[in-house]
């Protein structure tokens, strides 16, 4: 980085001198050039009075018709008819000349004594100019070139300089153990913000690392279960295959493969739901969904299950996410209600609440926040459930910027509450 800024820097310099000199250079050759037509013209203005009165002009001007025709009788005429006319108009004129090189001329009208008009030249070499001009550029463009020196090296000392700090933050970071952070400068600049942030992705890291850890133990031990079951009963069936009837063994054999695939699934869902993977939301019809979650539950027993709702209600979310989250509250009710479940669907202004209501044993006011985690279960013994479903149910509803909590049922169970953005 130091080579590259150095290098623009370097570039921009240079560019920028240059432009200057030459830029430089051109004022002073102008202002040179206007000065000496200055003064050309004042010794032309001195040679009128003679020419008015009809004397011979002074040495070093010429006379010359409005045709520039010499009127002096001192030789040829000095510039062609093109250049009279340019310096008729008042305007200086350079031309060419041998052998002293390129003559700058001006010229004054004066009246002959006979009233025609006549013009008065005064000349001057312009070659001490060029050479003073030429060596006026070389000193600017040798300026130029030390100044772009002296900048560069300067700013490779000052970018080196500047970037130490940065390459002692790299060192650090590149020999930082697990579950350390950077020092953090204690001024409060550019690198100390860096530092921060730096260690801010490191905290979110290890994180998410941890939590990864953490999910796939507690994975591999909730599959062990159903897998180890499955396998006992295989080999307990091929070790007594007349000692166990065959439909028992296929009964229990498909529950248990049930259970995995459910745990399977669970897993996937939560997992893309971790790593944020959402379709669209969309508008979806709350009381309708809850009317299928129902029907979807009409072949196992059912307990007692009501719906309450004032009026249709749409939530942002999309179908499948929605049915996701009613099967899993929905099974968890009816795993722990007694004789009835009651679901309500209540508009409120740009919320939608559903409220699930048991009347079974309730939830302790400790364990009503750990019962979102994953792989949380209250009854570890009693079998049934992976301790996915609340947490799945809490990662999808907080995807849509919703919130999911537990309390206590007016039945003396558990209520769970729902919270959705309106569509």
């Amino acid at each position: 980085m130091s080579a590259r800024i150095t290098l623009v820097v370097g570039v921009f310099t240079v560019v920028a001198l240059l432009a200057l000199g030459r830029v430089a250079g051109g004022l002073l050759f102008s202002a040179a050039v206007t000065g000496g037509d200055d003064a050309l013209r004042e010794r032309a203005a001195a040679a009128t009075g003679a020419v008015a009165s009809g004397s011979a002009p002074p040495p070093g001007v010429r006379v010359v018709d409005v045709a520039g025709a010499p009127v002096d009788g001192r030789g040829p005429r000095p510039v062609d008819a093109d250049a009279v006319r340019r310096l008729g108009a008042g305007r200086p004129v350079t031309v060419p000349g041998e052998p002293d090189g390129p003559q700058r001329w001006v010229a004054v009208p004066v009246p002959a004594p006979d009233g025609s008009p006549r013009l008065v030249l005064a000349s001057r070499d312009q070659v001490g100019a060029a050479e003073l001009f030429a060596d006026g550029a070389r000193g600017l463009v040798t300026t130029a070139l030390l100044g772009a020196v002296a900048v560069i090296a300067g700013t490779w000392t000052v970018t080196r300089l500047a970037l130490r700090p940065v390459g002692r933050m790299r060192a650090a970071a590149a020999a930082l153990p697990p579950g350390e952070r950077l020092p953090v400068p204690p001024a409060r600049d550019e690198l100390a913000a860096l530092a921060v942030e730096i260690n801010e992705l490191l905290a979110r890291r290890d994180d998410a690392v941890a939590r990864l850890e953490r999910f796939t133990s507690e994975a591999a031990h909730e599959l062990r279960s159903p897998i180890a079951a499955l396998r006992a009963q295989a080999d307990v069936a091929v070790a007594h295959p007349h000692g166990t009837p065959a439909d028992e063994t296929w009964r229990s054999v498909a529950r248990e493969a049930e259970r995995l695939s459910g745990l399977v699934g669970d897993l996937l869902a939560l997992a893309r739901a971790d790593a944020g993977e959402r379709m669209p939301a969309r508008p979806v019809d709350l009381v309708d969904a809850v009317g299928d979650a129902f029907a979807r539950l009409s072949e196992e027993p059912l307990l007692a299950m009501t719906l309450w709702a004032p009026m249709p209600v749409a939530v942002a979310a999309t179908p499948a996410e929605v049915a996701i989250v009613l099967d899993n509250v929905l099974a968890n009710a009816r795993r722990h209600a007694a004789t009835v479940v009651h679901v309500s669907v209540v508009p409120a202004g740009r919320w939608v609440r559903l409220l699930i209501d048991d009347d079974g044993p309730g939830i302790p006011p400790a364990d009503r926040a750990r019962v979102f985690d994953r792989f949380t279960r209250l009854q570890p013994d009693a079998g049934e459930g992976s301790g996915l479903g609340l947490a799945l149910v809490g990662r999808l509803v907080a995807g849509r910027h919703g919130t999911t909590r537990a309390t206590t049922s007016p039945d003396g169970g558990t209520r769970l509450i729902v919270r959705w953005p309106a569509a």
